[in-house]
């Protein structure tokens, strides 16, 4: 049922990419399985005078949404040729990891899960795999600081990642994430949630399940995610909802 979120598409047994037709409906089945759909992840390699000659094609039609997933891609598949690859045949994988990874992180609930994922004591993606590493922009912080060990006033974090830059000052994290200058304040409690950075969080805070948007700022007792049936499951906190 997951395939019917994304943009399902159809290959032959050459993995060239098939219009439909009313004499002959698009199979949404894989070649050889049809219990699996092939998904599009949205990753396109491109002569670029023939996406070019395609992209003028389409501004020039009136008729046109404009969409990439739409438009272009149709119109490639049935005025040209479009072959797919199967990304499981040449991802890389760690030993740790049993099948190829890839997670669509369209929405607010999908971004959230991918990120608690990691949390696992085993994650489905590894990544500390020194072997195949994540090159990205990376800047030189101190190091993740944990500080007060009183009774229920202690630093602490179990099953969770927490990043450069964060202090955990008498707050505890349960199966969390958080990203580079975080601050978590005394007597505050985080389960399940996912804090971007340079956030704020003031004492007497409770989140759980949560996504919490760069640089905003929490404010002192705020309660979220502990009733399932008022809050959904992935609650965002955004920069103009800061106090």
């Amino acid at each position: 049922m997951e395939a019917t979120g994304f943009g399902v598409m159809h290959v032959d047994e050459k993995t060239r990419s098939s219009p439909s037709s009313k004499n002959r409906p698009i199979r949404r089945a894989s070649p050889g399985n049809p219990e699996m759909a092939l998904a599009s992840m949205g990753i396109y390699v491109f002569h670029t005078k023939f996406l070019m000659d395609v992209l003028r094609r389409d501004a020039a039609d009136p008729t046109s949404s404009r969409d990439f997933g739409k438009d272009i891609i149709p119109y490639i598949v049935q005025h040209g040729k479009a072959v797919a690859h199967r990304f499981n045949e040449s991802c890389v994988r760690s030993d740790f990891e049993r099948e190829a990874y890839w997670r669509d992180v369209g929405t607010i609930d999908a971004y959230w899960q991918a990120n608690i994922d990691l949390t696992h004591v085993t994650p489905e993606l590894d990544i500390y795999d020194g072997t195949w590493p994540i090159w990205t922009f990376a800047e030189i912080k101190p190091p993740a600081k944990f500080v007060h060990d009183d009774e229920n006033r202690r630093g602490s974090a179990t099953s969770s990642l927490v990043s450069g830059d964060c202090i955990i000052s008498g707050a505890s994290l349960n199966r969390s994430m958080l990203f580079t200058g975080v601050r978590v304040n005394s007597f505050s409690r985080l389960d399940g949630a996912v804090i971007l950075p340079n956030v704020r969080i003031g004492r007497h805070t409770q989140l759980s399940n949560v996504v919490i948007d760069s640089r905003v700022v929490i404010p002192e007792g705020l309660v979220v995610g502990e009733d399932p049936n008022s809050t959904p499951s992935a609650f965002a906190a955004r920069r103009t909802a800061s106090a």
